[in-house]
């Protein structure tokens, strides 16, 4: 017999009524019940969000560090921990064997979570550049280890100088007891979210810059200032670089994302080192940092403090085409004055590409107006000219001095045994100078060829065509446009960035953005780089851009082709093919701890409540525990009046005209009028105002019966079926009959198997608007898991377009809306009851585009007709 006829059978006995006294002390015990479900639901939806977020985070694209990991480890647990004692509530002495595995999973992550890096105490505070070469990167950073080794294993011309080390990093940490202050408001950003990492980023650099430094600190960097004068026979003033433990590496090189200041004088070296030294808590370097997975603790700043270069001209160039594996030329950009503004992607700059065989020759180049350059005051400091006169439509390097550059790549190239990207001034006496060099990602998927326009049945007219391709791909968002910091507060997930400059400060958005378009910038600069390391479609040099994109909503941006097209280009973004983001932090530790520690959060075991072996003793898992509870905590709420033989507080089946089965338990105040001692329950009886809002999408239109399948699709359907044999509506299983309510007035929670898919809703939906909130769950299918992706992916763009939040995890939905009014939340619900009967069977149909979008159509067409109808709230 299955579970819920058991629950009626009270229905069948004879038993002796219940008089008042023993009735009132039950409907205390039910309310009492009914206080400690809510709480278990509510600690369970949050520990799910939780295992989300985990989830993401293993993805390798979701900003985290260490303190990530450690507070949504134990936040995961604490809310199970919750969801247990509420269970022990609903059945005191019943579940036992949960709090023994909850126990058990506790002391293995306190295990994994309670680590502590050893620190280095020895080596100096200052290195000069003389000695350095690749072997002192752990000290010095791999920045400035690389620029010794150039100049001392490769006898390139690099400025004079030395580097404060991590030793001294830590000395002045320690000694202004900085480092409990910087993790505590580290910790609290990535609880509150990326708004807050910018007062969070504040507040730390305020820290730094307001320290002293130690004595032996300052006495240390001044020494060797005054060795380096005394080789120079003159005080020079100096560039201070960033040259952090973890910059400049392959796949995580912090392109710009650091402090650089240029032209300064011996008096202010100290100040300005504690000014790079605070950078490493910059709102860019902090979102970085967790989008990759690195521990804070890894990042200590090095920091070199070179001779100041006073270029004639400067930029950076590529050993290889970024954008193609294949293409082996060198691109140089270039530009009047300090590099300054080619990184910083702030002016039009010169291209000039060289191919490397049969030998070393000029193949292209544009010369750009550059309307800016940066040069040296003569005191201290550097200055912008917006007028560069007649410089600014002149080559600003010679073909010599260009094939000179692509030479000195190539060798460089070769040294290090892949592409390199180098940053270089050329002096007043002509020479070549590098000012820094590391590996230059190169893009090894080309991209996807696209067929003709004539092709393309969805392409509108362009909107924008120019520009170049900065980072590859095709991408679709909303339009933001991004002028100034302030503006960076708000922008949205998912939105095309769309500014003036491709500042490197920018970057900080990039884990958010979909694509990014400036009017000015070029392959070469720092915002360019970070943006192929993210792989998000970066379309620069598009002049007058802003301008045209004024007034727009979504946008598609074709950075391979330069265009820009009005709306969502299906097909470009079908054919683009554009592959998933890399994993960058995969095979570091901290996602090496993400992994271990998932391993005993994440997987779900136990999925069959009819098998033996779901029971508390087989959880492995907080997402097994979290699962046997819901489950059980549902079971002890139905079982109550059966239990007691109170027919007041059991479920009545809904005397409902489709033809399915639906059971409503009366949690407090969801029903009109007694119905104790009845079986059935009418539609009109119902008060609660989410329950009558998903039965109005629920009933809205019949439903038309199964889409029509292709061969392939019923082979599919077939094949999952048998795998499964639970999801055969022949086998007899509480599966099968899993459609009910629980509700009160302005409560509902519907959990329902529909054929082959399975869905929970849950909402709560009254006066107080800051408590009301929807959340849907949506899983299963009859089809492969292709296309019950598909489908899940239809269903949320679906929900995205009415301002639903939403996850997706391998075949999985979660979606949730909160703190609007009731006439929105209402209309919020019949949505999803409207979903939960017309996207039944939709995953046989998810490989034919053709009926995929008739779909879409019709469902949208029916959406907005229920939608019309009345906004004013149900019940």
């Amino acid at each position: 017999m299955g579970r819920l006829q058991h629950f009626f059978s009270w229905f069948k006995s004879q038993g002796a009524p219940i008089d008042e006294d023993d009735a009132r002390v039950l409907r205390l015990e039910f309310q009492s019940r009914y206080h400690q479900f809510k709480l278990l639901l509510n600690a369970n939806n949050q520990a799910l969000e939780i295992m989300t977020e985990l989830e993401q985070a293993m993805t390798g694209n979701v900003p985290f560090g260490m303190k990530f990991i450690r507070s949504r480890t134990m936040g995961v647990y604490t809310r199970v921990y919750q969801i247990v004692k509420h269970l022990h509530a609903l059945a005191p002495g019943k579940y036992k064997a949960l709090s023994d595995r909850l126990e058990a999973i506790r002391l293995s992550l306190e295990s994994m979570l309670i680590t502590q890096r050893p620190v280095e105490t020895t080596g100096p505070l200052i290195l000069p550049f003389s000695i350095l070469d690749k072997t002192f990167a752990d000290q010095a950073g791999m920045k400035m280890a690389s620029i010794g080794e150039i100049a001392n294993r490769l006898n390139v011309r690099v400025p004079d100088g030395f580097v404060v080390t991590a030793k001294a990093f830590r000395l002045f940490l320690e000694q202004n007891d900085l480092k409990t202050e910087i993790q505590r408001r580290i910790q609290s950003a990535e609880e509150e979210g990326h708004h807050q990492l910018y007062t969070t980023s504040a507040d730390i650099r305020r820290l730094i810059q307001d320290a002293p430094l130690p004595q032996d600190l300052e006495a240390a960097i001044m020494a060797a200032y005054q060795e380096l004068a005394s080789r120079r026979n003159r005080e020079p003033n100096m560039a201070v670089r960033s040259s952090a433990l973890n910059e400049d590496r392959e796949g995580a090189s912090f392109a710009g994302l650091y402090h650089s200041a240029l032209n300064v004088s011996r008096d202010h070296l100290a100040d300005t080192y504690k000014q790079i030294v605070a950078a490493a808590y910059s709102p860019a370097v902090m979102a970085y940092r967790f989008s990759r997975g690195l521990a804070d603790e890894d990042t200590e700043m090095c920091v070199g403090v070179m001779e100041m270069v006073d270029a004639v001209s400067g930029g950076v160039l590529y050993s290889a085409n970024p954008m193609n594996i294949r293409d082996r030329s060198v691109i140089i950009n270039s530009a009047w004055g300090l590099p300054k503004a080619v990184v910083d992607g702030t002016t039009a700059t010169d291209l000039f590409q060289v191919t490397k065989s049969p030998a070393l020759s000029i193949t292209h180049r544009n010369i750009a107006a550059k309307e800016k350059k940066y040069v040296c005051y003569p005191g201290e400091g550097v200055c912008r000219l917006d007028d560069t006169g007649q410089e600014m439509k002149r080559a600003s390097l010679t073909d010599r001095q260009a094939l000179d550059l692509a030479a000195l790549a190539v060798k460089i190239e070769d040294y290090y045994g892949c592409p390199q990207d180098i940053e270089w001034a050329i002096d007043q006496s002509g020479e070549i100078i590098l000012l820094q060099c590391r590996p230059l990602q190169v893009n090894s998927d080309a991209p996807a060829p696209l067929p003709p326009s004539g092709d393309h049945d969805d392409r509108p007219p362009v909107l924008f065509q120019g520009g170049i391709t900065a980072s590859p791909g095709v991408a679709s968002g909303p339009v933001y446009r991004v002028m100034k910091d302030v503006d960076t507060l708000q922008f949205p997930d998912g939105a095309v960035l769309v500014t003036d400059r491709a500042l490197a400060r920018w970057a900080a958005l990039l884990p958010r953005a979909s694509a990014v378009v400036s009017e000015k910038g070029g392959l070469t600069g720092h915002l360019a780089n970070v943006a192929r390391e993210f792989r998000v479609p970066a379309l620069f040099g598009a002049a007058g851009v802003i301008d045209r994109l004024s007034g727009q909503g979504q946008i598609t941006v074709d950075a391979d082709d330069c265009r820009i097209y009005p709306g969502q280009v299906r097909s470009l973004l079908d054919i683009s093919d554009r592959p998933p983001p890399r994993n960058l932090m995969e095979g570091t530790p901290v996602f090496e701890l993400l992994e271990k520690a998932s391993e005993l959060i994440i997987p779900l075991n136990l999925l069959d409540p009819d098998s033996p072996g779901f029971k508390a003793s087989n959880c492995r898992t907080l997402h097994d525990i979290t699962r046997f509870c819901h489950e059980k905590s549902v079971h002890e709420m139905f079982r109550f009046g059966k239990a007691h033989r109170f027919p007041e507080r059991s479920s009545k089946q809904l005397r409902a005209q489709i033809p399915m089965q639906w059971w409503v338990l009366n949690l407090d105040d969801g029903f009109r009028t007694d119905v104790s001692m009845e079986r059935y329950v009418d539609i009109d009886n119902i008060t609660s105002m989410p329950m009558l809002a998903l039965w109005a999408g629920i009933t809205a239109f019949p439903w038309e019966g199964p889409p029509p399948v292709d061969g392939k699709g019923f082979v599919s359907v077939m094949f999952q079926a048998t795998q499964n044999q639970a999801l055969l509506p022949t086998v007899r299983t509480t599966m099968a009959n899993r459609n009910y309510f629980m509700i009160s007035k302005n409560y509902c929670s519907l959990q329902s198997r529909l054929g082959f898919h399975f869905c929970i809703t849950e909402a709560l939906v009254g006066d107080r608007t800051t408590e009301n909130y929807v959340s849907f769950q949506f899983k299963g299918g009859a089809a492969d898991f292709n296309r019950r992706l598909r489908r899940v992916r239809f269903v949320k763009e679906i929900l995205d377009f009415h301002g639903f939040r939403t996850e997706v995890t391998k075949d999985a939905l979660r979606a949730r809306i909160e703190q609007y009014d009731a006439e929105i939340m209402v209309a919020k619900l019949k949505i999803l009851g409207y979903l939960t009967i017309h996207t039944r069977q939709l995953d046989m149909i998810m490989a034919n585009p053709a009926m995929v979008e008739r779909y879409r159509v019709q469902i949208q067409k029916q959406i907005d007709a229920i939608l019309a109808v009345s906004h004013a709230p149900v019940g």
